[in-house]
């Protein structure tokens, strides 16, 4: 269903993002931000997820400007080199990673209305994104890890924003969701119980209830704010 093709970004750096046509004519556009993992097999059936829904899908490869043709599985050693490449990105000047995000948002743009989703360390940047970036109507991070600490939770978006998180997440406590829902109350946050990463059907922590249930709520915001 879809294809790499180049997006160039403001300040002339050239990345990859798979992208993924409807069948018919789209409703809008999801800009789909990946795990620490690469623009994956599982990030491409998301973004082909999308598509099936009637959505232009672009998913940026966030790794590029560190690492270029990143694609990692879920093992220990997997999760230990895609946190060093999140580092090393993080690690970029201002604004980094986020430029290359805005201009895959305007490629996403000749569809109609843009909505951005991320996973994982792909939700803190559309929580970033949601805040920075322009051309969005909606943003929907999925346990974005490190957007429920102050220094995050301090942003104020422009979008509207539905935050789903698991009770269960050892990397991102329940109390600072908590906190971070008292500090948004016009954010749309849902915790089910699961674990980090229950929307990947590759990892041990899938939970195919809380990931069916978070698409369908998903799916219904994208409906009310893109198309």
């Amino acid at each position: 269903m879809g294809q790499f093709i180049d997006l160039t970004a403001k300040d002339g750096f050239s990345f990859p993002a798979y992208v993924a046509e409807p069948a018919g004519t789209p409703k809008g556009a999801i800009v789909v931000v990946q795990e620490i993992f690469g623009v994956n097999s599982h990030i491409r059936s998301v973004a082909d997820g999308y598509a099936a829904a009637g959505y232009l899908a672009v998913a940026p490869s966030t790794f590029h400007r560190v690492k270029p043709g990143v694609e990692l599985g879920y093992t220990e050693d997997d999760m230990k080199a895609g946190f060093a490449l999140k580092t090393a990105v993080e690690e970029l000047p201002a604004p980094g990673v986020l430029q290359d995000l805005q201009a895959a948002v305007e490629y996403a743009g000749r569809a109609g209305k843009v909505g951005i989703v991320g996973y994982c360390w792909g939700g803190l940047l559309v929580w970033r994104a949601a805040s920075e970036l322009n051309g969005l109507s909606a943003a929907v991070p999925y346990y974005g890890g490190g957007m429920t600490t102050p220094e995050e939770a301090a942003r104020q978006p422009k979008v509207p924003v539905l935050a789903h998180f698991g009770e269960r997440d050892h990397w991102i406590p329940v109390d600072s969701v908590q906190a971070f829902e008292k500090a948004h109350p016009e954010v749309e946050v849902h915790l089910y119980a699961a674990d980090h990463g229950f929307n990947c059907d590759q990892r041990g922590s899938y939970n195919a209830g809380a990931a069916a249930t978070a698409k369908e709520r998903t799916l219904d915001f994208l409906r009310k704010h893109v198309g």
